[in-house]
């Protein structure tokens, strides 16, 4: 008997989420189907009747971030990405700046997890990665107050969260990696009370 349309969409969503766990933690090349397939409790033979590739499957693990972790990780955080403010804004920087979202490596955000793998991958995964950009700026932009530099601010947080956790989370010296935190948060929080 054919497993339902539903059973169907249940095993490829926890596909994409245990992939999505595995290259946060290792990078695309380190991550196998093997390994993915064993980690949702399934055999390699399944994989193909859900994905082309790996590729496909990189692509649709970064695009999960933004409805699937990354949605419970802003509701946890406070952040009402639609209606917030400029308190939503301050809420997003300093969660995604935290010590909690640096130490959440399956959990963490694929913009700083997988930027040097997504510079390498294909043209799906580049744009899956760009949306989750796009979506963090125009949080930012929807929510601070109108001014003719609002898209400009806007990107220039999204570059200061990321650029800060990318570099805190690749660096040795946890003494460093704090003060480019902090530094980063500070600046990032500046910039929003000159609106």
């Amino acid at each position: 008997m054919p497993y339902s349309a539903q059973h169907k969409s249940a095993t490829r969503n926890r596909i994409v989420e245990c992939a999505r766990i595995l290259f946060n933690r290792h990078g695309f090349s380190e991550v196998s189907i093997d390994t993915i397939m064993a980690e949702a409790g399934l055999t390699r033979g399944g994989f193909y009747n859900h994905f082309r590739n790996k590729e496909e499957l990189y692509a649709e693990a970064v695009a999960s971030f933004l409805n699937g972790r990354g949605k419970t990780w802003r509701d946890e955080a406070g952040v009402d990405p639609a209606n917030g403010g400029p308190q939503t804004v301050r809420d997003m920087i300093e969660s995604y700046l935290s010590d909690k979202h640096l130490g959440d490596l399956e959990g963490q955000c694929p913009m700083i997890a997988l930027p040097s793998d997504v510079a390498r991958a294909t043209s799906e995964v580049r744009t899956a990665y760009e949306a989750l950009l796009r979506a963090m700026i125009w949080l930012f932009e929807h929510n601070l107050p109108d001014r003719a530099d609002k898209r400009e601010k806007a990107i220039g947080l999204a570059a200061t969260c990321i650029g800060g956790m990318v570099l805190s989370r690749t660096i040795d010296d946890r003494e460093l990696a704090e003060e480019i935190r902090a530094i980063s948060k500070k600046i990032a929080l500046d910039h929003i009370e000159t609106c």
